[in-house]
């Protein structure tokens, strides 16, 4: 990479950080504004120790996920893809995968100029595509409701996320199956033998993370990755 180039990728993620903290700020306060606003016009704001007790519960759960997602998530995505997924949503269903297949169509290496530009498209891609189906589906959802609730689909609909990381965590797997074989397997056994864990993924990502993380820190001490 030349000079040029350089100072091009300096300016860019410059402007990515700027714009992305600017709308991250926006957006926070808009989704915590709006709710004291309609509280206060209506009268109906909680009480104080409601309120306390209600964040506490919730942040027990969310500010540990936020983080975990937070440092698994963002090097996969890079700066401009990761704000726009954060902002819009649909982080593991939709943005994740769409990034991660468009930089394999591509061809761009990881952690790479290219592959934070291509992922940024695909996000912001993903994201207006999301919008336009959303209004399609609003539009069309009386004479789609008997399809969406045929309990013959239903099943295909419960399993789409499965299908879609299975296919996709397949491939990391394959690259580096030292690293992955222990997790998945710990995992795979805790989710049979304690059921209610299917529905904590989210948390399970820090044990599983932290368990990889520590298997390629032994292996590239032993010299074997």
């Amino acid at each position: 990479m030349d000079e040029k180039q350089k100072e091009f990728l300096e300016n860019y993620n410059r402007q990515i950080h700027r714009l992305g903290r600017f709308t991250l700020i926006v957006s926070v306060v808009l989704l915590v504004g709006i709710p004291f606003f309609f509280g206060f016009l209506y009268d109906a704001m909680p009480s104080p120790a409601g309120f306390a007790a209600g964040i506490a519960k919730v942040a027990a759960i969310y500010i540990p996920v936020s983080i975990a997602e937070f440092l698994i998530y963002v090097p996969m995505l890079g700066a401009g893809a990761s704000y726009l997924t954060f902002i819009t949503g649909n982080v593991t269903n939709l943005k994740i995968p769409c990034a991660i297949n468009s930089r394999d169509i591509v061809g761009v290496a990881d952690n790479s100029a290219e592959s934070e530009i291509v992922s940024t498209l695909s996000v912001a891609t993903s994201a207006l595509v999301t919008m336009a189906v959303i209004f399609a589906g609003v539009l069309l959802i009386t004479p789609l409701q008997p399809v969406l609730q045929s309990p013959v689909l239903a099943p295909a609909f419960d399993n789409v996320v499965p299908a879609l990381f299975g296919a996709l965590g397949l491939k990391y797997f394959l690259k580096s199956p030292k690293i992955a074989v222990i997790p998945l397997i710990v995992m795979t056994l805790l989710c049979v033998f304690v059921p209610a864990a299917i529905s904590q993924t989210s948390v399970l990502l820090i044990p599983a993370g932290g368990l990889a993380l520590l298997i390629g820190y032994i292996l590239f001490k032993q010299g074997k990755l």
